[in-house]
């Protein structure tokens, strides 16, 4: 049955490294949304309530954004593609995607190598390679910069070649904020770009539950 023409299209969350050099390994559409996007929240204090010089206490400080993490669980099939008989579906299965998941954690070669020949030839000081800027894309409400804190592969149904057909790949994130890596760069833009969006969203829901309070003394 096909789908109603009003039903909304829904967007695909990703994960997008931002890499000059080689831009097209570093994206990673999501087959299937996660059915659950967990967020934690950690609030940044300064002065931690301790007395003033007054006798009293100082009021609660912010420092900075809340640290948050995230985590999530992606899959990806090739059933699909084996269907179709997509060329190269047999002999890969779904390693593409892992490989593209998983290049977001590795240094690229063409760096390594460049740099243990200056090395060798004693050019330059052992300096580690800078990681690609990672994004996260859910929605065009909340594009962020995070880093990736945990990644685990559940590899099943492997095909005649021992490549895996279904995977499930649970990821932990922390966004980075503008305390991270600077109000200036590109990151950090993104990130305040997402700040301002969440206060027009509190401040739309502010205006929606007035009406409620609407008698009360002081409103």
């Amino acid at each position: 049955m096909s789908a109603s023409p009003l039903t909304p299209k829904v967007a695909r969350g990703a994960l997008v490294g931002v890499d000059a050099f080689n831009p097209v390994a570093s994206l990673v559409v999501f087959q299937y949304n996660p059915d659950q996007l967990t967020r934690t929240l950690t609030p940044q204090y300064s002065g931690g309530g301790t007395a003033s010089a007054g006798g009293g206490a100082d009021p609660v400080r912010l420092s900075g954004p809340p640290q948050e993490s995230v985590r999530l669980e992606i899959q990806f099939e090739a059933t699909d593609r084996l269907e179709a008989d997509r060329p190269g579906a047999m002999d890969t299965g779904v390693l593409p995607q892992l490989s593209a998941l998983e290049m977001l954690l590795y240094p690229k070669t063409a760096k390594v190598i460049a740099d243990e020949v200056l090395i060798r030839a004693g050019l330059i000081e052992v300096v580690p390679p800078e990681a690609p800027l990672t994004l996260l894309v859910w929605g065009a409400r909340r594009v962020l910069p995070v880093r990736i804190t945990e990644f685990t592969v559940t590899e099943q149904m492997f095909g005649p070649g021992l490549v895996p057909i279904h995977a499930k790949v649970a990821l932990g994130l922390r966004v980075l904020n503008y305390r991270d890596l600077g109000v200036l760069s590109p990151g950090g833009a993104l990130f305040l770009a997402h700040q301002v969006a969440k206060e027009a969203l509190a401040t739309l829901n502010a205006s929606d539950g007035l009406p409620a309070l609407a008698g009360l003394p002081g409103i």
